[in-house]
């Protein structure tokens, strides 16, 4: 059986929870690779309806075990507080485990993510204030504490007592906030411990024993490929790599082991915080597509930017992750516009150009531009049927495909599992 990598192929938000929970239910398991709690997947099932940070998405998959991987960082206040929900809701989480090499979130990664996204006033990144880039920036820097130190007491206070000098020495010094206690920090990481302890493995190890026992295995991602902090409209990104190759790295297995890359699209294009966005649309457009589709973000609460598809990201995309297959969502949002836009190119200072720019002021200046195509106009959501959807929204679907260079797999017309059109086979 294959490996499958489920990416979020824009700015994020794109859907990628539903599609696991679609796909787990086949998996024996999931392995979410990259990011922290500022990400957030939605899942309607018959469970109910969740909005998860941390544990992935196949949980809710009796059968299947669930990994936190290596590439993630966890805040352990967070995700107990997301394993009680879960328990509270009849969903188990006797199947979820944490690599001992994911790095933790700290008090202070907090604290210093606040400060330092304060002190840049005017130019703040748009950061959700949860500690993830500094936790990211003290692992690069060797300074992480991780999941398997919480094993070890003796050790993590050795860690934690060297690594909180330094960092109050910052928050005194330079931001002139009080200290962290020692004592108190550690009391609270020992007690996380105690708790997690049962689900902290050596997770690689696992991830092999089902690959040869040839079982399907998805790698769930976090945010979308214009976050990734080297392909992205950088700074404007987050921490870690939310491309099919950070999948290897984030799970801790070979490229050549991952089977099939997964983009998943929304029909049209959204973004939460600051940094370009081309197809951004200002206006009652842009203001009836958040309201119909409720683009609120899971993880803050913020107001997503709304915009028409832009293929430009879409193809940009695809080359960085080599997409095998697309997933399609939301497309029942648009059933209402009599006419629909898709941006097949920029204007760049006088030029057309149809490729994405590295440099985040030249995006900046980027202007659409758009091909026009006939709207449906009728309702989507009760349809299960490639078939049977309207000619336009075929049409639609088909020059999507044509422009991203890759076929649509699946079509989501709602956000519960069952409004999902199968279009090709993923395997």
């Amino acid at each position: 059986m294959p490996v499958i990598a489920v990416i979020g192929a824009q700015w994020g938000d794109e859907g990628k929870g539903k599609v696991v929970d679609l796909l787990a239910q086949e998996a024996s398991l999931v392995v979410r690779f990259s990011g922290g709690d500022n990400a957030g997947h939605t899942v309607v099932n018959p469970c109910g309806k969740f909005g998860l940070h941390l544990v992935p998405s196949g949980i809710f998959s009796p059968h299947t075990v669930c990994i936190i991987g290596n590439g993630v960082v966890i805040n352990p206040s967070v995700l107990i507080g997301e394993m009680d929900q879960l328990d509270r809701c009849g969903v188990a989480t006797t199947r979820l485990f944490i690599s001992d090499r994911a790095n933790l979130i700290m008090p202070y990664h907090i604290l210093l993510d606040g400060l330092e996204e304060e002190s840049r006033g005017e130019k703040a990144l748009g950061t959700t204030r949860k500690g993830i880039g500094p936790a990211f920036a003290d692992k690069v820097a060797r300074l992480g504490i991780r999941a398997g130190d919480l094993l070890d007491k003796d050790m993590l206070l050795e860690r934690l007592r060297s690594v909180l000098d330094y960092k109050n020495t910052i928050l005194t010094k330079v931001y002139g906030v009080s200290p962290l206690s020692l004592d108190e920090v550690y009391s609270q990481y020992c007690q996380y411990g105690e708790r997690l302890g049962p689900h902290i493995r050596e997770t690689v190890i696992m991830l092999e024993e089902a690959l040869n026992r040839d079982e399907l295995v998805l790698l769930e991602g976090a945010q979308g490929a214009l976050l990734d902090p080297d392909f992205g409209t950088y700074p404007y990104t987050t921490s870690s790599s939310p491309l099919a190759g950070g999948g290897c790295l984030g799970a801790g297995l070979g490229p050549t082991r991952i089977n099939r890359v997964v983009g998943v699209f929304k029909s049209y294009c959204t973004r939460v915080g600051s940094g370009p966005m081309p197809t951004e649309l200002k206006d009652e457009t842009g203001d009836l597509i958040r309201e119909r589709a409720h683009e609120y973000g899971t993880t803050t609460g913020r107001p997503r930017r709304c915009g028409w598809f832009d293929a430009v990201v879409a193809r940009f995309s695809n080359q960085i992750n080599g997409f095998t297959g697309a997933a399609i969502t939301r497309l029942d949002i648009l059933d209402v516009f009599p006419r629909l836009k898709i941006c097949v190119g920029y204007k760049l200072d006088g030029r057309t150009i149809d490729y994405f720019p590295a440099n985040v002021a030249a995006v900046e200046r980027c202007q659409p531009v758009y091909e026009e195509v006939a709207g449906w106009q009728t309702p989507t959501s009760h349809i299960r049927e490639y078939e049977q959807l309207p000619l336009e929204a075929r049409q639609y679907i088909a020059r999507l495909e044509e422009l991203i260079s890759c076929p649509a797999n699946l079509i989501s017309v709602g956000q519960a599992r069952e409004q999902t059109i199968h279009k090709t086979p993923i395997l």
